[in-house]
């Protein structure tokens, strides 16, 4: 993470400090949110509050651009709630410098496919038209105790800002990824046929016979535009 003096930290669900201390001795200060009281109670005993804002609530609902811009949000996120919380990120990205966070491996696997593999699917597209997202390394279940029954690994996301696909409707787009990707088995001319019909797709310059997941990020804002 390599935070700075001065950098706008942002911890989410920091549990009992082990990151959170690490953060504040190189940063200075930062904001953690914490959804559990009885943790959130530990935490403001042990740090602080002006080397901890501490925030009691749930990162879901929680509106970041409030905390200002150029924020660094990292965490250890809860495995259960990680798509959606990173979807919540991207709708507020442009409050963001950057976000490292570790997940389960199959979830940063999926965030950094390619085209035709296995894992593209709608989290990619989702994430990678607002972030460069960037796999850093794997974490082994032995590092954790007790141990879970899955691999885990640490992304870095990383706004791309004016460099990003220019998506006309970005609510319409969503509605055109998740469609395309509900049944991946489908062709894109049954998959979106209560959206587009074949002539639409094929002006888009797409095959209506292909399958979402062989399209690239460009053919899909055609597709939404």
């Amino acid at each position: 993470i390599r935070p700075a003096e001065g950098d706008r930290m942002v911890e989410i669900g920091p549990g009992l400090g082990a990151l959170t201390a690490e953060l504040i001795a190189r940063a200075g200060r930062i904001v953690a949110i914490e959804i559990d009281r009885d943790l959130a109670a530990r935490l403001a005993e042990r740090f602080p509050p002006h080397a901890l804002e501490l925030v009691v609530g749930d990162a879901l609902a929680f509106d970041f651009r409030t905390l200002g811009r150029n924020l660094r949000v990292v965490g250890n996120l809860p495995y259960n709630i990680s798509s959606p919380l990173l979807f919540h990120l991207a709708d507020q990205a442009e409050a963001l410098r950057d976000v490292t966070v570790m997940l389960q491996k199959e979830v940063v696997a999926r965030m950094t496919a390619e085209p035709s593999t296995p894992e593209y699917g709608r989290l990619t597209v989702m994430l990678q038209v607002t972030f460069a997202i960037e796999r850093l390394f794997t974490v082994p279940p032995g590092a954790f105790r007790p141990a879970p029954a899955v691999d885990s690994a640490v992304a870095r996301l990383v706004p791309l800002g004016s460099a990003a696909p220019q998506i006309a409707d970005a609510e319409r787009f969503a509605r055109i990824v998740t469609a395309a990707f509900g049944q991946r088995r489908k062709t894109l001319r049954n998959a979106l046929r209560q959206r587009l019909d074949e002539d639409a797709i094929a002006a888009a310059g797409i095959d209506p016979a292909a399958r979402a997941e062989t399209l690239s990020l460009a053919q899909f804002v055609r597709l939404a535009d």
